[in-house]
């Protein structure tokens, strides 16, 4: 069993199992490929995941999610290797966590108390830690029946973190009084966010927006040669960075924000609408797609579907298939001839360029692969922007230039 750090401290992983159904919805290819999102997401939270359980049912057992032969199953190999939580690939409902529960005899989480609380590990800000526990007290208000009677701070651990500790959010009542002073912060919050932003009218923003993991903060730091955190881990930042770009003379904003997923928790959605608010107000959006993913058209729905429901579906967008280097050499290996690897590269991105009206760059933000080709376009994009919308800024980029090189 290997160690993680995590608060500065150094702790045993938890083991896991994974539970999934497969249905007329889900077949077994995509219940795999969940499984295999829901077990990075395990490792991401700190977690190693010791197997994996689904079962063929048309619908979840209303009682205990998966068939009581099934739940017999799990339940024999908890207890016979020690297992320390179970975790159930949808969102299950209050009573199937406390029937497992009870069963198991150890915790239980679904998809969305995972991502909460890899949300509340990863929260560095005043914003960010509002909205998490904002999100996390949402979704546990109506499961606090029977709930806060193991989610003390001796247990601790995965899906423990944040809301659960606190003594305050044992009494629905107060949890309630809770939110309601949580969304008036996030509204204040949300008014200085306001005032930073008109602070920045009349520059074009463009915006990096992307399933999580795809590469959005490398690609920050090497189009802003800053030095923003990025590890491959999802979610890996949750509060949104701007920073100010020059390209040939024209300047612009540039924003990372928060990474998307399948099956993302509603309350996330709407706690985290105001850190959204940079993709709302963006003139150009920079859709980056982890190319090397087996899924990639997948990711690129969600993120689209996520973007129709916050209503910024109407805005240019750039799609940036990222991570070429490793579709090559998933896809492509060292037998396959020159000329049949141009030809398969080329028909791969006419194709998406066809898709996407020629807004389509194929780059590798480690390598440094036709990124200059990408600020060309980014360049073309926000100057045409500047010119229809600003036209007397013109002479303000050479202006600018030259007070960026004094400094």
């Amino acid at each position: 069993m290997g160690n993680f750090k995590t608060d500065n401290s150094i702790k045993e992983q938890e083991k896991a199992v994974l539970i999934a159904l497969i249905s007329k919805e889900q077949d077994e290819e995509k219940t795999n490929e969940y499984l295999d999102e829901l077990q990075f997401l395990a490792e991401t939270a700190g977690a190693i995941t010791m197997k994996r359980f689904t079962q063929r049912l048309p619908h979840p057992d209303v009682a205990t999610y998966m068939g009581k032969g099934k739940i017999n199953e799990i339940v024999n190999y908890v207890k016979e290797k020690g297992i320390d939580m179970v975790i159930v690939d949808d969102e299950i409902s209050p009573s199937q966590q406390r029937n497992i529960e009870k069963e198991a005899k150890c915790k239980v989480l679904d998809r969305s108390m995972l991502i909460l609380d890899i949300f509340a590990q990863r929260a560095r800000t005043l914003q960010a830690k509002t909205q998490v526990e904002l999100a996390q007290l949402q979704y546990m208000l109506p499961r606090l029946k029977g709930l806060w009677t193991h989610l003390d701070r001796v247990k601790g651990g995965i899906g423990m973190k944040g809301a659960g500790e606190k003594e305050i959010e044992t009494d629905r009542r107060i949890a309630k009084q809770r939110i309601a002073l949580l969304k008036a912060q996030l509204k204040e919050i949300d008014k200085q966010n306001e005032t930073r932003r008109k602070n920045r009218s009349e520059m074009i923003r463009v915006a990096l927006v992307g399933y999580t993991n795809v590469g959005k903060s490398t690609l920050l730091n090497l189009l802003a040669k800053e030095n923003v955190f990025a590890e491959n881990k999802l979610f890996a930042t949750l509060d949104t960075t701007v920073r100010k770009v020059v390209f040939n003379t024209v300047p612009f904003l540039l924003s990372d924000t928060v990474g998307f997923i399948r099956k993302l928790p509603h309350h996330l959605v709407e706690s985290f609408k105001s850190t959204l608010d940079e993709t709302l107000e963006a003139d150009i959006l920079m859709h980056v797609v982890d190319i090397s993913h087996p899924a990639f058209e997948d990711q690129i729905n969600v993120v689209n579907n996520i973007l129709e429901e916050l209503k910024a579906n109407d805005k240019p967008v750039i799609y940036v298939f990222n991570k070429m280097d490793l579709y090559e050499a998933k896809y492509l290996d060292e037998f396959v001839p020159d000329d049949v690897r141009k030809s398969l590269l080329s028909e791969l991105q006419q194709s998406w360029m066809a898709r996407t009206k020629d807004n389509a760059i194929f780059v590798s933000a480690t390598q440094n692969r036709n990124t200059s080709e990408l600020r060309e376009m980014i360049f073309k994009k926000v100057k045409e922007l500047y010119l229809i919308r600003y036209p007397y800024k013109a002479g303000y980029w050479q202006d600018y230039l030259k007070q960026e090189i004094e400094k």
